[in-house]
């Protein structure tokens, strides 16, 4: 793994608050080229420091009323990267992780409503072959979502 310097973790404090910032700007609070941060933000996708950039869409403003966390219990852990193919066919699941403790997989899903949420439950994450069992947590409110602090 390449290191970062601080040069590095001074640019990724910048962008990872607001990632429209225009590279003039960063350069001008880093005291640097222009140039310099447009290489340095290649460098760090390049190497996988950075590993996205994009918008974040507010499901709410899309119909999306509920957000839901799934555990997932297998029938036997081998059969994860089958039921994550499977899962990845869903669009409305939009994180999962593969966990120790009470679920083998930890999913994040958005749903139109109660009805909807219950489809994807009984028709799909249900029906994979492999799901044992699952657990639904609701979520009622998100006051916190930002990203590792840099240093």
């Amino acid at each position: 793994m390449e290191k970062i310097d601080q040069l590095d973790r001074k640019i990724l404090q910048i962008i990872t608050q607001n990632a429209r910032m225009p590279f003039k700007d960063v350069a001008e609070i880093c005291g640097v080229s222009r140039a310099a941060i447009h290489q340095r933000v290649q460098r760090l996708i390049d190497i996988d420091v950075i590993t996205g950039s994009g918008y974040t869409v507010n499901p709410k403003m899309l119909g999306f009323q509920m957000c839901a966390y799934i555990g997932i219990t297998l029938e036997r852990g081998s059969m994860y990267k089958e039921v994550v193919k499977e899962l990845e066919n869903i669009p409305e699941i939009v994180e999962s992780q593969y966990t120790l403790g009470s679920y083998t997989i930890l999913i994040k899903v958005y749903a139109k409503n109660d009805e909807h949420l219950m489809e994807l439950l009984n028709g799909k994450i249900q029906e994979i072959p492999g799901v044992a069992t699952t657990e639904t947590l609701t979520s009622l409110d998100q006051r916190i979502k930002r990203t590792i602090p840099i240093e």
